[in-house]
């Protein structure tokens, strides 16, 4: 590299480490936008070419057939699915997929609507947007519908998936009644809680460690046209607890339950009823999504700066994606003007940028910095253990806003060892969970991340919850192990023939051992050492 190009290059890096909103508003936005619109004719023109859901059969085949070519070469490598790692939701990209057999899993089509049984039949490909597009036309709407339109319906059950209707429902798991997987030995299996029924149970979390899937009966139900939310501003700890726990068990009265933490003592609290009709001495209609509104959660804390509780009107898709234009909060990391209103006006319509865009501009600076004072983590936490997390997050973070989506956990003894009921000090079993999104930049003197979160996840190990493992995880395997019981997946993986041969453990994926940062993996890809 010349004396120029070396200084070329250390001016664009010094660009994007200290000057990112910049960036990212004059070139960041219009390539995202310019990707965005290839990817959606990509896709268009894909589907119209491709899409054929008679064809489901067929594509099932093909990925069995390089199953058993696999088995025919050897069985010398382990198997991943052949989709690139940079389209995830984590902050990492799995770098096991430079080094495994990668298997085309072409599947992305709805595959059937029973209004009867009140199901959809669907490919692990489909994403939460092409479900709900379809869905709520025709009055349903998945019971669990996470926020990107991103997301699909693979990574949501082999990984994780929870929104603000998850306390009626639990998490996107749990709303589906049957998966079909084809396994190591290149066997199609249908699993449903009567049929196949241990591994019906074991593949929600399973991070493709038992099979691949092809495809998901999902649950739906009847969608409306608004989501009335009242806004109940709440201050004090215990309150904030007390509240948020009520509203989390009120399953009839309540369709969606969230809150926002904005400090150790103070919280909007949210319910959200599906209704049609609009009742104007209630509240007016607040469409939310458009481009040129107020990023939700600072519009939700003019409620709490107000002291005022009250109700508005949200159109659905406009509740969906409630925090989609800010990435919850994240946004204001890298585009800190985002939400000024001459912004909005101008460039809202181009918010969020890609994710795929924003890892590939990742630089070396920006990885240390995140890995070291940056959190990014979900954790599942028992009801009864909410005040101990929050306080722990105070204490050891002081990160706000924090996010909470109360979710039910099925109590059945023959569901997957990795979440489950949590004991009650009286010896009862208790099925409500909450998870603690925390994302940002923490302000505790001297956090650090690399030190910080292996504690949190000790903490969260003793109080009988779950790390959400999307995000990172620096615990051992025996730490891991002692977090997720393995007993039920163990025993599975021992049955299924040629399991342990083709597929890595979960930890083997989720931890750090399986990922990199984007800039590292872009150096590994680049001279193929792993």
């Amino acid at each position: 590299m010349t004396t120029l190009q070396t200084r070329a290059a250390n001016l664009f890096e010094h660009i994007l480490t200290h000057h990112r909103g910049i960036f990212a508003t004059v070139f960041l936005l219009p390539l995202s936008t310019a990707f965005n619109i290839w990817v959606a004719l990509r896709n268009r023109l894909a589907f119209y070419r491709n899409s054929a859901p008679a064809q489901h059969d067929a594509r099932v085949q093909a990925v069995i057939a390089q199953i058993k070519q696999w088995r025919r070469d050897g069985c010398r490598e382990k198997l991943c699915t052949a989709r690139p790692g940079w389209n995830s939701m984590s902050e990492m990209v799995p770098k096991y997929k430079l080094t495994h057999r990668n298997i085309r899993v072409e599947l992305y089509d709805i595959l059937g609507l029973d209004t009867e049984q009140q199901t959809v039949r669907v490919e692990p490909l489909v994403n939460m947007g092409q479900l709900s597009r379809y869905l709520i036309p025709l009055g349903w709407m998945p019971a669990v519908t996470p926020e990107l339109d991103t997301l699909t319906v693979g990574g949501l059950i082999m990984g994780f998936g929870v929104e603000t209707s998850s306390h009626k429902y639990g998490l996107f798991q749990h709303i589906c009644s049957a998966f079909e997987i084809v396994t190591a030995e290149g066997r199609l299996v249908r699993c449903t809680p009567e049929q196949n029924t241990e591994l019906f149970y074991a593949i929600p979390w399973s991070h493709g460690t038992l099979g691949f899937l092809v495809a998901a009966e999902i649950k739906i139900v009847p969608a409306k046209k608004y989501v009335k939310i009242h806004y109940q501003p709440v201050t004090g700890q215990d309150d904030i607890v007390a509240q948020f726990e009520a509203a989390s068990r009120d399953t009839a009265g309540n369709d969606f339950v969230e809150a926002l933490v904005y400090s150790r003592d103070s919280a909007v609290i949210m319910r959200g009823k599906l209704t049609d009709t609009i009742d104007a001495e209630d509240g007016a209609v607040n469409p939310i999504g458009r481009w040129y509104k107020p990023w939700f959660y600072l519009h939700v804390k003019t409620w709490l700066d107000a002291a005022r509780s009250g109700y508005e009107y949200i159109p659905l898709r406009h509740y969906f994606h409630r925090h989609t234009r800010s990435y919850f909060w994240m946004m204001e990391e890298i585009i800190p003007f985002g939400n000024h209103p001459l912004f909005r006006a101008l460039l809202g319509w181009a918010l969020p940028p890609n994710i795929e865009l924003l890892k590939f501009t990742e630089t070396e600076t920006t990885r240390r910095l995140s890995e070291a004072h940056q959190i990014l983590q979900d954790m599942l936490m028992p009801v009864s253990h909410l005040k101990d997390a929050l306080t722990y997050f105070d204490d050891h973070c002081d990160v706000y806003p924090l996010w909470l989506s109360p979710m039910a956990i099925p109590d059945n003894p023959l569901h997957s060892g990795f979440i489950h009921p949590h004991t009650l000090p009286d010896g009862n079993q208790d099925t409500l969970y909450v998870d603690v999104g925390a994302y940002g930049l923490p302000r505790k003197p001297g956090f650090d991340n690399r030190v910080e979160l292996p504690k949190l996840e000790k903490f969260v190990t003793e109080h009988q919850g779950f790390q959400a493992l999307y995000a990172k995880t620096l615990m051992s395997m025996e730490d891991f192990r002692t977090m997720f019981d393995h007993s039920h997946y163990d025993k599975l993986r021992a049955e299924l023939p040629y399991c342990r041969a083709a597929f890595d453990e979960v930890y083997d994926k989720v931890s750090m051992r399986g990922r990199v940062a984007p800039v590292e993996y872009r150096h590994l890809k680049k001279n193929r050492v792993v």
